[in-house]
């Protein structure tokens, strides 16, 4: 058999071309980033990065000491508590909280500025700035007490802190607790209960649980002539309505506000029950009457 010409043979298609990957060469424009994964050994390791949440320290008050010469350091608060830098804000905070608690005459001719300061750095969102705020807020109620009721930002303040002592953030959330037990303490129990008596019928569930809970501690301050001054129908219809509150810490409250009344009114009656039964139904709708006296009762 005679063999195929070399040129009938069938043609043999070409490989195709290997496609060649893209390689990036960096401009001299271009800065070369180091590859944070591989470790050099030549080279120290870096730190890790450090947040400046790190760098502020929040000083308890029993840590803070006086001024040396705080009249020339009153001198430079206000433009340090009013910098555009966060950081010199909180530590001007510090040095308000020193002012307060040694030389707190020096503060009254700036008191109402200072107020703006510390509500204005509470409603902040960097934590640190927010929480050495409300710090500062605790310090200032010893210092001034029923005073500070005079300033057109106290109610703003209040507002402030019970929206942070309601909020999740549990260290700015205590801060919070801790400023409002304070203010408790150095503010008179009538005067504070006309500011916060509006805040229990708020619609942030839990703004209005806060205030129930600062009116029970006022209310268990009180005796029956300071209940009768702030108004004793509005006291017990106040706790009628907070019974039937969504949230559980409101429903204690209430408990509690029903037990002060109720011992304030009866302390000289004999007939006790009798004697509180007449008062709820002379003031409270039957079915509210009947939950007081179930109360009282168990």
């Amino acid at each position: 058999m005679a063999l195929r010409a070399l040129d009938n043979a069938l043609p043999i298609a070409p490989d195709k071309p290997k496609k060649l990957s893209k390689v990036t060469i960096p401009t001299h424009k271009e800065k070369q980033q180091p590859d944070c994964g591989v470790n050099d050994e030549n080279k120290a390791p870096l730190p890790p990065p450090s947040t400046a949440d790190a760098c502020i320290d929040y000083i308890p008050s029993e840590n803070l000491k006086a001024f040396p010469d705080p009249d020339i350091q009153i001198q430079g608060l206000v433009g340090g508590l009013e910098s555009k830098d966060w950081l010199k804000v909180c530590e001007s905070l510090n040095d308000l909280r020193r002012f307060a608690l040694f030389h707190s005459t020096l503060l009254l001719p700036i008191l109402e500025k200072v107020m703006l300061v510390i509500v204005k750095a509470i409603k902040n969102p960097r934590s640190a700035l927010c929480k050495t705020s409300i710090m500062a807020s605790s310090d200032i109620f010893p210092a001034f007490g029923e005073k500070l009721l005079d300033s057109g930002s106290f109610d703003h303040l209040l507002l402030q802190l019970l929206l942070k002592a309601s909020q999740d953030k549990k260290f700015v959330c205590e801060e919070a607790d801790r400023a409002l037990k304070a203010m408790v303490e150095f503010i008179t129990p009538l005067a504070l209960l006309d500011k916060l008596r509006s805040y229990v019928s708020h619609s942030n569930l839990r703004i209005r649980s806060k205030a129930a809970t600062f009116i029970s501690i006022c209310l268990s301050k009180m005796d029956l002539d300071g209940m009768e001054e702030f108004g004793l129908v509005e006291l017990i219809q106040t706790a009628a309505n907070l019974l039937n509150d969504k949230l559980p810490e409101a429903r204690e409250a209430a408990r509690s506000i029903i037990t002060s009344l109720y011992k304030a009114l009866t302390e000289n009656e004999e007939q006790k029950e009798e004697s509180w039964q007449s008062f709820c139904h002379s003031n409270l709708p039957a079915i509210h009457a009947q939950a007081m006296m179930k109360l009282i009762s168990s």
